[in-house]
């Protein structure tokens, strides 16, 4: 057998698993849209005998309920708020790649075990009273259901990361560095539509705090708007811009106007380097994302820097001009090290 037969035979089995790991997904997607269904629809109707007619839906931070609804309707609209979300997060876009779909996972294994156990916690505090206004519910139901939809966050996002993390198909670029030579690459990336979306934020909190100076509204108000506001204006402005420096250090992104925080690694620190097309719909929006790619800072789609630390199994990746020369320098650097 000759190396392009063999190297043939190994792209077959390959194309061959990764079709069954995609048709496993699709099921194993299929089967949970359906689980969650059947469970936010029959928790209710499994335990009707020992519910009032209307349900306690709503807490207002107190032990008493403020809000209710018809049996029929608690049964319902989670329901079809889940297949809502669920078609949201699985409808495939024309520009996304194969790989583009790994975040649904990730965004519906927390938000069904949120539902499901809102669903149940709904339940138990209606059982066996007969006006939903004796309803009670417990805090630790509330810090249970966030701690189990916390832990179906990182169960969800380390077997998406192990399953989806790749490397590049082709060999990653790299320069000729000469003896002695010493190259320094610099590039940037910003975002305009964040950056202004930060600005409008800030210019909320300033007028909503420069109010509570001077007594226009209730505090009560205010403060909340004032601290959101804050909050949105400084991650805004954080993860809005970056720059990139790659040099006999190594490679080091700093965000925002101030350059900081920054993450740094020397170039014995970092596995892999290479250049990627990547876009929003397949890291799950702009901004700094968590995905079945690894980590990635989307500010604009096109090329990013992807970088594989060492001892990791996902990858960095970051929008930024010039992405595949600055790889070439840093794998330049690894091999030079």
């Amino acid at each position: 057998m000759t190396d392009a037969d063999a190297r043939k035979q190994r792209g077959g089995r390959t194309a061959r698993w990764d079709t069954a790991r995609r048709g496993t997904a699709r099921w194993g997607t299929a089967g949970w849209v359906a689980a969650v269904t059947a469970l936010l629809v029959g928790l209710p109707w499994a335990a009707h005998s020992r519910l009032p007619d209307r349900l306690a839906t709503h807490w207002s931070g107190g032990d008493t309920p403020d809000g209710s609804m018809p049996l029929w309707a608690n049964s319902l609209l989670p329901a079809g708020i889940w297949l809502l979300i669920s078609l949201a997060v699985s409808v495939r876009r024309r520009r996304s790649w194969p790989t583009a779909r790994p975040w649904r996972a990730i965004a519906l294994a927390p938000t069904g075990v949120v539902l499901v156990g809102a669903q149940a916690s709904i339940v138990l505090a209606n059982l066996d009273h007969t006006d939903w206004h004796q309803a009670r519910q417990p805090a630790w139901v509330v810090a249970l259901i966030l701690a189990l939809t916390a832990a179906a966050l990182v169960l969800a996002w380390r077997m998406t990361v192990r399953t989806t993390s790749t490397k590049p198909a082709t060999a990653p670029p790299e320069l000729d560095l000469p003896e002695g030579e010493r190259l320094v690459w610099f590039s940037h990336a910003a975002n305009p539509w964040l950056q202004l979306l930060s600005a409008a934020a800030g210019l909320i909190a300033v007028v909503a705090l420069v109010a509570l100076a001077v007594g226009l509204a209730d505090p009560a108000v205010l403060w909340p708007v004032c601290t959101v506001g804050g909050v949105a204006a400084l991650t805004g402005a954080v993860f809005s811009s970056l720059r990139a420096k790659v040099s006999d250090a190594g490679l080091e992104v700093a965000f925002g106007p101030l350059g900081w925080p920054a993450r740094r690694w020397s170039p014995a620190a970092i596995e892999s380097a290479h250049a990627e097309q990547r876009l929003p719909s397949q890291v799950g929006g702009w901004g700094y994302r968590l995905s079945g790619l690894g980590t990635t800072v989307m500010l604009r789609a096109g090329d990013c820097l992807v970088v594989r630390p060492r001892g990791r199994r996902s990858d960095f990746a970051f929008s930024v001009d010039d992405a595949e020369r600055g790889a070439a320098l840093l794998n330049a650097l690894r091999r030079r090290d």
